[in-house]
């Protein structure tokens, strides 16, 4: 049976929730981890600088790799008998996706875990595996055998959405519920980038890392805030692209042919949650009715 909402914006309840938690995260110690970029000291905003003290890196072995991964994440201080909710993130970004969200999934007594996907985040990827979808598909099916071990509601955004369902519809013994969240599932995969020269390939990830794109993505994405949180937002959603293998890991997707899962939405039966911005400049939320249209059985 699908469940399906729509929101704009936030509540003001939840506004003063995060207001309360900025005066608590703003007087902890930095204490970032050794492997993230340094550039992280220059980030201003209290959810990402706390949110990035607690990421780890956990070992993970898939076959197309000969060591072992090690895989960031963020680990749940809350372990219970319910099933876990898992954060994956969207296109080309990292767990700090989640930084104002995770913390009142966790106020709310809920076990979660933020997951970077493979080939993005702030994974050592020094001896870089392959990072199309199989490969994908595959590191988060051994982390979740590996650490979490429990059917899990599997979140999933943008890009994420076609993670999830493409792991649920091969790995459904994993997933108990999914939730889709301004799903970006109906394009084609890569499309006719994954048949550009790598020359021109490797051109247009350097565009992608740059400052002027990401930037105008915060624009689409968000109203209302000033020019400097755009900046540093942007900085925030720009650091897993400053790690040494991040554009070998880019190009390697691309042209592998990305998410194409059109035709695994029907066949997937896990309880599914959308939700939309009705507002949604990149995604038209004209897709939630497509989808909810698709998932009525």
């Amino acid at each position: 049976m699908m469940l399906a909402y729509t929101f704009s914006c936030f509540t003001s309840s939840i506004k003063a929730r995060r207001t309360a938690w900025r005066i608590k995260c703003s007087s902890s110690n930095d204490g970032f981890p050794s492997f993230l970029p340094k550039q992280v000291e220059k980030i201003k905003d209290p959810f990402a600088r706390k949110l990035a003290t607690r990421i780890q890196r956990l070992p993970v072995q898939i076959c197309s790799a000969d060591s072992l991964i090690m895989s960031s994440c963020v680990r749940p201080l809350i372990h219970n008998e319910t099933n876990p909710v898992v954060l994956l993130h969207g296109f080309d970004s990292s767990c700090l996706e989640w930084r104002c969200t995770y913390p009142l999934l966790e106020e709310a007594g809920l076990e979660i875990w933020a997951l970077d996907v493979l080939g993005w985040g702030f994974s050592c990827l020094e001896r870089l595996p392959l990072c199309d979808v199989a490969s994908k598909r595959e590191h988060l099916y051994q982390f979740w055998r590996s650490h979490i071990k429990k059917p899990m509601i599997l979140v999933g955004p943008s890009l994420g959405a076609a993670v999830a369902i493409d792991f649920a519809f091969n790995h459904p013994e994993a997933v108990e519920k999914l939730v889709l969240i301004g799903a970006s599932v109906y394009s084609e995969g890569t499309g006719n980038l994954a048949k550009l020269p790598r020359t021109v390939a490797y051109a247009g990830v350097s565009l992608l890392r740059s400052t002027p794109l990401r930037l105008l993505a915060n624009f689409l994405a968000f109203d209302g805030i000033s020019f400097r949180t755009r900046l540093d937002w942007t900085k925030v959603g720009r650091l897993h692209c400053l790690l040494p293998w991040w554009k070998d890991a880019t190009v390697n997707f691309m042209i592998s042919g990305g998410y194409n899962v059109s035709n695994q939405i029907k066949k997937v039966r896990q309880e599914t949650l959308i939700i939309w911005g009705e507002n949604d400049q990149i995604i038209s939320s004209e897709l939630a009715e497509v989808l909810i249209t698709v998932y009525k059985w």
